[in-house]
Formats: C-alpha cells, sequence, structure tokens
C-alpha cells in the first residue's frame, strides 16, 4: 500500500453482528419531512451469516431480514423481522446451519426435494394485491404481513406454482394493468427452459410462456415494456451438474465465459408471437434499469459491469476486493428489422448496483434513475458501497452524494414522489455507520442528491447492508 492510498476499511462489524428483530416510533428525526410522504418503505436484505461456529462464505447466503418504515399522520413507525423460512426454523433448532446456499456448500448439507436449495428469501418484497410478498432466487415467495412484518406462509398463487417451481426474486408490477410479471430458468432439464410468468390481481396466473435457452444463464433480473419481457443474458453460466452431483455451492458452479458474447432477448408478451434475440457485446449485466417502446424501437436500460460481480460477494466480511468497474448504458433496439441500432453508454466508472427508477414509470419512457455505486473502484481491499448517484439519460451522472468516511450506505435507493407534484421527490437509502453500532435511513432529494440528505431516521440500532427496496403509497397501496 502507497502513502497515498487509504486503508481498507473493515469490514466485520458492517457485516458481522446479531441482527435485532424490533418495532417502535422513531424519535428524533432531523430534518422536515414533507406532509405528502405517507405510504411504507420496505427494504430486504441477507443478515445472519453466523450460527453454532459456522460461517457462511458469501453475501447472498444470509437469513432474510426485512425491514419496513410506516409514515402516518402520527409519524413514523419502524418494523425490523427475519422472514421465518423453513431454513431458518430448521437451522434454528439444530443450532447450525443444514442448508447449502449460494456460496457456502459442506459435506450432508440439504438441498429441497434434493434438486434446489432452500431458499433463504433475502433478496426482494413487492406487493402483490393487499398482499406483500418477500422473494428470494428460484423459490416461491413467502406472505408476510404488510404492518408488521410477521412471516405467514409461502404464497403459491392459488397453486398455480409449486415448491420446485423456478421463481426467480425480480418479480414485477406493471402500472399498466397492475399485472405481476417474473420468470424463472428450469436448469434440470437436458436443455434449460426460460418460463415467464403473469399474474392479474384477481385471476392468478394469465400466462406462463416456455423459452428454451442454448445455455444454462445464470440470469438474475429482467425488464418488460408494454409488448415485451426483455432479458439481457450474460454469458455467466451455470454447472447444473456440478451444483446436483458434485455437491458444489452454485457460485462454485457458474462460469464466466465471455468469449461467448452476452445477448438480449425479447420475449412478446402477446400469446402467439415467437422471441427474437440479438447480439449485445460482451459485458455482465446483473440488474436492468427500466425498458420502454417508442414507435418501433424499444429500448433497453442497464447497468454494465466488466465482469460479474458474485466473486466480490465473498469471503465474508471481506467483499469487494476487486469489483469490477462499469456503469448504465442504453440499448436502442429496431424491433421492426430486429437488429441492434445504438448502445449508448454514461460516463460514470463505478462498481455500481441497485438501480431504480419511479415505480409509476416502469415498462414507460421515463428520464432519471438511481443508484449505489463504491467510490474507491479500483483500489485492492475490502471496500463497500458509499455512492447514492443519481442519473438521467438527458445529463448523464453528475449529481453524485459520497457518505462520509467510514460510513457506507445500503438498500436500493426507492424513489417517494409527490402525488401532486411530478417534478418532486426523494429517495430513501440505509445508512450503515459500524464504529458507532447504529444504523440510520436517510432520505434525500431525488434531483439533488448532491446536496446530502435532507431527513434523517435514526434507528435505535444496527441494521445490516440489505438489498432491494419498494415504497408504497398509501393512497395507492397496489401500485
Amino acid at each position: 500500500m502507497t502513502p497515498q492510498e487509504p486503508p481498507a476499511p473493515p469490514l466485520e462489524r458492517l457485516l458481522l453482528f446479531d441482527a435485532v428483530e424490533a418495532a417502535y416510533d422513531i424519535t428524533g428525526i432531523e430534518g422536515q419531512l414533507p406532509q405528502w410522504v405517507r405510504g411504507s418503505y420496505y427494504v430486504i436484505g441477507p443478515a445472519r451469516f453466523q450460527r453454532g461456529g459456522r460461517r457462511l462464505r458469501h453475501w447472498l447466503d444470509g437469513d432474510g431480514f426485512v425491514c419496513a418504515l410506516h409514515f402516518t399522520d402520527g409519524g413514523v413507525r419502524f418494523a425490523g423481522r427475519f422472514v421465518r423460512t423453513r431454513k431458518l426454523k430448521d437451522e434454528e433448532a439444530a443450532g447450525t446451519f443444514l442448508y447449502r446456499a449460494f456460496g457456502t456448500a459442506f459435506p450432508g448439507d440439504r438441498l429441497r426435494r434434493k434438486v434446489m436449495i432452500e431458499s433463504p428469501i433475502n433478496v426482494n418484497v413487492c406487493h402483490y394485491g393487499k398482499r406483500l410478498l418477500a422473494l428470494g432466487e428460484q423459490s416461491l415467495p413467502v406472505e408476510l404481513d404488510p404492518d408488521t412484518l410477521e412471516t405467514k406462509a409461502e404464497f403459491d398463487f392459488g397453486a398455480e406454482l409449486n415448491e420446485v417451481t423456478p421463481f426467480s426474486a425480480h418479480a414485477k408490477l406493471d402500472p399498466a394493468n397492475r399485472h405481476l410479471l417474473n420468470f424463472g430458468i428450469s436448469y434440470a432439464a437436458a436443455r434449460p427452459v426460460l418460463n415467464l410468468y403473469e399474474m392479474g390481481q384477481r385471476q392468478g396466473l394469465i400466462r406462463r410462456a416456455r423459452v428454451p435457452l442454448d445455455l444454462p444463464y445464470a440470469n438474475h433480473d429482467f425488464a418488460f415494456t408494454r409488448r415485451h419481457a426483455v432479458f439481457f443474458l450474460s454469458p455467466l453460466t451455470l454447472d447444473f451438474n456440478r451444483f446436483l452431483k458434485d455437491g458444489a455451492s452454485i457460485m462454485d458452479a457458474l462460469a464466466w465465459q465471455p468469449e461467448r458474447g452476452s445477448r438480449m432477448l425479447l420475449l412478446p408478451r402477446a400469446r402467439g408471437e415467437k422471441p427474437f434475440q440479438l447480439e449485445a457485446g460482451q459485458g455482465y449485466c446483473l440488474h436492468l434499469i427500466n425498458a420502454f417502446e417508442q414507435g418501433n424501437e424499444l429500448v433497453c436500460d442497464i447497468v454494465e459491469l466488466e465482469a460479474p460481480v458474485y466473486g466480490d460477494y465473498q469471503p465474508m466480511p471481506s467483499l469487494f476486493c476487486t469489483a469490477p468497474s462499469g456503469g448504465p448504458v442504453r440499448y436502442v433496439v429496431d424491433l421492426e428489422r430486429r437488429t441492434l441500432k445504438a448502445r449508448r453508454p454514461l460516463s460514470y466508472a463505478s462498481c455500481c448496483d441497485f438501480p431504480s427508477v419511479d415505480a409509476r414509470l416502469l415498462g414507460r419512457p421515463y428520464r432519471d434513475f438511481w443508484l449505489l455505486g463504491i467510490s474507491t473502484t479500483g483500489s485492492p481491499g475490502p471496500k463497500f458501497l458509499d455512492h447514492l448517484a443519481h442519473g438521467s439519460w438527458e445529463g448523464g451522472v453528475s449529481d453524485v452524494y459520497r457518505a462520509p468516511a467510514g460510513t457506507f450506505l445500503g438498500g436500493e435507493p426507492a424513489f417517494v414522489g409527490n402525488p401532486r407534484d411530478p417534478g418532486e421527490g426523494l429517495v430513501i437509502v440505509q445508512q450503515l455507520d459500524p464504529e458507532a453500532g447504529r444504523s440510520a435511513f436517510l432520505l434525500f432529494d431525488a434531483f439533488d442528491v448532491r446536496r446530502g440528505p435532507v431527513v434523517r431516521l435514526p434507528l435505535r440500532h444496527q441494521v445490516h447492508p440489505l438489498f432491494h427496496a419498494a415504497y408504497y403509497p398509501a393512497h395507492d397501496q397496489n401500485l
């Protein structure tokens, strides 16, 4: 380490502590909370990495923990609870880890039905009608009480799905018709198959399409437009035989093959229309930002990294040691000619992730987005997310907030819009202060994040850095 390089931050206190389940009214609020902020914010992520003398290896392995902020006329109420999955209850009773995880395998570990991971349900949370669903990877979601976060049961959409149905963590609500869209990849067959689901609020499963894939892509996310579901298939592939027969973790069964190139898969939402693919460079995409159609063009916006980021989620707690750089990229497709018309990157060179937009604009034309990044991308040693960046496809990514030294940020930036003024909004993220052992939620002016938080909601305890988040306004809890 040269004298100019800052020491790598110790992340033990950020990640290796016992999560606190609690519910209380937040006091000591700093700043003025606007009257129009009325609704519920949810964020979920992994929050237990040690049990019975054994430590999990990967950030994706921890038991799911969900937090809520309920904004009411009487103030702001916090709740935080573990998602009480089958995995958690069995391991709690045994006093040690029993199940294979995304990045951790051990002799005698268990799988669900001996074919898939018993999900910790730690990735995403969304509304489906009046229900609040917590989601993990390739697993049935779990229904939670939207007020207390108490775990109810696995949710199978009226027996439309079963406990081994592949169902990803990135279910999305289409604001145009309130349908819930999601996908899942079946790896067990001789040829992998992508499944697309569309659920109505009352009628359940409306459509399930199946598309054979040429490779067993380890795909995590998708986007949608009015007429298409859009997948960016990076050549990160899963050797299912190594996972199933050799007992490897999913992480150890993955292979990055950039020479195969990335592809965009466009899957029509209407019955009878055929999907098509386009070559799309060699970059890696974990999360998409949004997609929409205008005339004969389809626009798909992604966070594109130079390599997969999963390897930087381990070993706990030394994360992001070789964090790959990247940034937002816009792809434009000519739907009539079925060709890639343009690729337009924005100049934000950072290891960045957890992109978000105004949920009312999913699948529609939009301008603004938000994401988290690592300011010290390219430096050696462990590091963590400390940038909140606001980007615009018109003005680039120049509106950036950097957390004070020794503190970090967590949770997908959740947009909170003023229902009476589309030009006014806030974004919510976590503030993580491992040295102080306390956390907070920060609210920023969505269109001027560089000025710093305008409201701070201090907690009484520390919360782990979490993953995906959502805000549902009180006047429309079905958004």
